[in-house]
């Protein structure tokens, strides 16, 4: 249906390439857009705290999907959303292998709606419960991905 690019950059300089020297930090580059941006590993990983690192990407993303979904699925349901804001968060945990992975994302949506048509407390929960079912991401992932 459609292709979405990145480009990923990264280069070691002068750095050594000891487990505990060579750097983490790395470009995103998005063609369509034009806009970059700086990742790292987590600190926790060695890597740099002023960059984003991937489980807070991964978060952001599925966070931001599930928004869009849910404003379109709002908006053809008849309700305004005048505001929105998410404070999400990703949960690495290890897994039954062992080994780390992000099993799951508890959003905790605030949304403000404004108009003649204001949803009950049942219709929000449909409104983000039919989000979840149509976000693209969501889709994509075996973490759970919940809201609060």
């Amino acid at each position: 249906m459609s292709e979405h690019k990145t480009t990923l950059t990264w280069k070691r300089g002068d750095s050594g390439f000891g487990y505990k020297e060579f750097p983490r930090k790395h470009t995103w580059s998005f063609p369509r857009s034009g806009q970059s941006l700086s990742g790292s590993a987590a600190p926790a990983y060695l890597g740099d705290a002023d960059c984003t690192d991937p489980e807070e990407a991964f978060t952001a993303a599925l966070t931001s999907c599930h928004m869009l979904t849910f404003l379109a699925i709002a908006s053809m349901s008849g309700f305004v959303v005048d505001s929105y804001e998410d404070s999400a968060i990703g949960h690495l945990e290890k897994g039954e292998n062992g080994k780390p992975w992000l099993a799951k994302v508890v959003m905790n949506p605030k949304v403000t709606f404004s108009g003649e048509k204001i949803p009950s407390p049942e219709d929000i929960e449909n409104l983000h419960r039919k989000a979840h079912h149509e976000c693209f991401l969501a889709n994509s992932v075996k973490t759970e991905v919940s809201w609060e």
